[in-house]
């Protein structure tokens, strides 16, 4: 039994423009010690599938499909229940982290809370274990700092508490959502080293949300690539780097330049784009959602839902026009 299942999850939202999809159609399975990476850009439904994975969607949304921990539907969860969970079986580090902490709360008070409720900790136990938490995420002298206010932290720091309430019930799923956004490369890379030793030593399950492909790449065994709110392509991430399918995947690997062109590129070389920009959700056609960015448009595109293609039996890609795109020479994607 997978440890985090979700099928056919889907999440409507209701505007005064109507009905829109933010997330289309979008199963994984997670085991533990799995890890999964979300990549596509912005507007392509990551963070919302983040957040109805932690039951924190937008009061505007309703959530269908199934969504399993360790068997358990969690999907229609009254709000008690999901509180139970969050913090304590499934937690999440979010992107920006001066909204998501409390401003008129203390840092300790706030990573300690999760202990208290969870695991029934005393209040000076809990405070101990937040300057522990507070240490391990590079905060210096955390038991001086631990009775400050957000704001009196920078942008950096602000990231890495955030990081620690999350982890600090040592959660089984952790969702982290473009968590090393605001840190430098050095802390980047202790911050993913904690993660994956986490991952390592209690089996936690990693969903990791980011922009940055080197560090989607280095972190994560899968990978779902999305677009429009609905998954374009998905399989192990050394083979979707190595060999990638969908004309959206090609575009996002080929417009990140590798260490030879960054080394030898001219002020005046352009890196190759993939055309137009995401649509909004109601402007999405109810085919393939990459259908009039992408250079093998068809009619049917617009109008029928892309078929899965297997390439092999655990990576995929989703495209009407597989046989023209997989033996084209080049399939950057480009305005039709």
């Amino acid at each position: 039994m997978a440890l985090l299942q979700a099928e056919h999850l889907r999440v409507s939202l209701r505007t005064h423009r109507g009905s829109a999809t933010a997330v289309r159609d979008v199963s994984f399975a997670l085991e533990r010690g799995d890890t999964l990476g979300l990549i596509g850009e912005s507007g392509c439904g990551k963070s919302m599938t983040a957040l109805a994975l932690m039951g924190l969607q937008p009061d505007n949304a309703t959530v269908q499909g199934s969504l399993r921990l360790d068997g358990q539907e969690l999907l229609g969860l009254p709000d008690r229940d999901w509180r139970r969970l969050r913090g304590n079986r499934i937690a999440m580090i979010f992107q920006e982290p001066m909204t998501a902490l409390n401003p008129v709360h203390r840092v300790g008070a706030q990573i300690a809370e999760p202990l208290r409720l969870h695991r029934g900790l005393s209040a000076q136990a809990a405070r101990q274990r937040a300057i522990e938490l507070m240490a391990r995420v590079g905060i210096p002298e955390p038991a001086r700092r631990i009775d400050s206010f957000p704001h009196q932290f920078s942008g950096g720091q602000r990231q890495r508490i955030m990081i620690a309430m999350a982890l600090a019930c040592e959660p089984d799923v952790l969702i982290a959502d473009e968590p090393t956004t605001a840190l430098d490369v050095t802390v980047q890379q202790q911050i993913l080293a904690l993660i994956r030793e986490l991952v390592a030593e209690r089996g936690m399950a990693l969903v990791l949300i980011s922009h940055d492909l080197g560090l989607i790449a280095q972190n994560v065994r899968r990978m779902l690539v999305m677009y429009g709110g609905a998954v374009v392509e998905s399989g192990p991430a050394a083979e979707l780097f190595r060999q990638p399918a969908h004309p959206y995947t090609r575009g996002l690997l080929a417009a990140r330049p590798n260490l030879a062109q960054r080394l030898h590129a001219h002020r005046s070389d352009r890196l190759p784009t993939i055309a137009g920009s995401v649509p909004d959700l109601f402007g999405l056609p109810p085919g393939c959602p990459f259908a009039g960015r992408c250079a093998y448009t068809e009619p049917a595109c617009l109008t029928d839902p892309a078929p899965p293609v297997a390439l092999t039996a655990s990576h995929r890609f989703w495209c009407r026009r597989a046989d023209t795109v997989l033996h084209a020479p080049e399939s950057i994607a480009g305005g039709a």
